[in-house]
C-alpha cells in the first residue's frame, strides 16, 4: 500500500472544496485514507499527486472519485430487528396522531433501504399515506436507487433479512429476475422523491415524522457528526423519531438532551425539544 501523507490529503480535500464545493475535510481520517488507498489501487495512480491532478482536470472522473469516497455498503432490511421495531412500535405511534407519515432517508445510497421501507409500509397498508424523500450526495448512486435494478447475487441475503424481519408476504413478490439482475416493483416507490443533497453543506429543506440516517456518520469525525446531528434534529418534528446506525450514538453531541432514547439497541430516538 502506498504511503499517504496528511499534507497531501489536505491539498486534495482543499482542491475538492474550492473547485467542486464538496467538504471532505471532516471525514474520519482512518476510513478516508483507506478509501483513497483503494482509489489509487483501482485506477493505478502512481501516487496522490497524480490523483489530485486528475481530480482537478477531469470533472467526469471527479464524480467517480466521489462515488468511491462516499460509497455506503447496504442491503434490504439490514438489521431486521430494527425494521420490526419500526413496524410494531414506531410507525404505529406516529399514526396515533397523524393520518399521514413523512419520512426522510438521509444518505439513501443505492436505495435498498427505501425499498425496505416501501415494502414495510405496503404490508402495513399505509404506503399511500406516506411522503418519502430520499437523498444522497452522489448523483450516480441516486440514479441506481431510482432504477431499482440490483445484482441477483445479493438477493439471498436480502431474502433472509426479510424472513427475519417477519414480513407477511413473500419477498419474491416484490421483484422480477432477468439475466443475473433483479428489477424491483417500481410501483413501490412511485411517490418517492429522490434528491441530491449534501448532509454536510446542504440546507434544511423540510421537517419529517421519521428521519433515517443510518451508517452514514461513521465516516465523519466528531465535529462533523455534531453538525449533521444538529441538522437532523432541525429536520425532525417535535415528538418525531430519528434512527441512526448501530455503531453511531447521540450521547456525546450538543443536541443529546433534545432527544430521549426509544430503543438503545436499534439506535432509535424521539425528539422532545426544539
Amino acid at each position: 500500500m502506498q504511503e499517504i501523507h496528511i499534507v497531501d490529503l489536505r491539498r486534495l480535500t482543499q482542491l475538492v472544496k474550492e473547485k467542486y464545493n464538496y467538504d471532505l475535510t471532516n471525514y474520519a481520517m482512518s476510513s478516508f485514507k483507506r478509501r483513497i488507498s483503494r482509489i489509487l489501487e483501482l485506477y493505478n495512480f502512481k501516487g496522490l499527486d497524480a490523483l489530485t491532478k486528475k481530480v482537478e482536470e477531469d470533472p467526469v472522473f471527479f464524480e467517480e472519485f466521489l462515488s468511491e469516497i462516499t460509497v455506503n455498503v447496504t442491503e434490504m432490511f439490514r438489521d431486521p430487528p430494527f425494521w420490526r421495531e419500526l413496524k410494531e412500535k414506531i410507525i404505529p405511534n406516529i399514526l396515533l396522531n397523524h393520518q399521514k407519515i413523512s419520512i426522510w432517508h438521509a444518505g439513501c445510497s443505492s436505495g435498498e433501504e427505501v425499498y425496505s421501507m416501501a415494502i414495510l409500509l405496503k404490508e402495513m397498508g399505509i404506503l399511500d399515506n406516506a411522503r418519502i424523500v430520499a437523498t444522497d450526495i452522489d448523483d450516480r448512486i441516486i440514479e441506481i436507487a431510482k432504477s431499482g435494478i440490483y445484482l441477483a447475487k445479493n438477493m439471498d441475503l436480502n431474502r433472509k433479512n426479510y424472513v427475519r424481519f417477519e414480513g407477511n408476504s413473500s419477498f419474491d413478490d416484490y421483484y422480477k429476475e432477468k439475466d443475473g439482475k433483479i428489477y424491483m416493483d417500481k410501483s413501490l416507490v412511485q411517490s418517492v422523491s429522490y434528491r441530491k443533497h449534501d448532509l454536510v453543506t446542504g440546507p434544511i429543506f423540510s421537517k419529517f415524522d421519521l428521519v433515517l440516517c443510518r451508517n452514514v456518520m461513521i465516516y465523519f469525525n466528531q465535529s462533523l457528526q455534531n453538525d449533521v446531528l444538529k441538522k437532523l434534529h432541525e429536520s425532525t418534528f417535535k415528538y418525531g423519531y430519528l434512527a441512526i446506525g448501530s455503531k453511531e450514538s447521540l450521547i456525546w453531541c450538543e443536541i443529546a438532551n433534545k432527544f430521549i432514547v426509544v430503543n438503545n439497541e436499534e439506535k432509535i430516538y424521539k425528539k422532545i425539544k426544539e
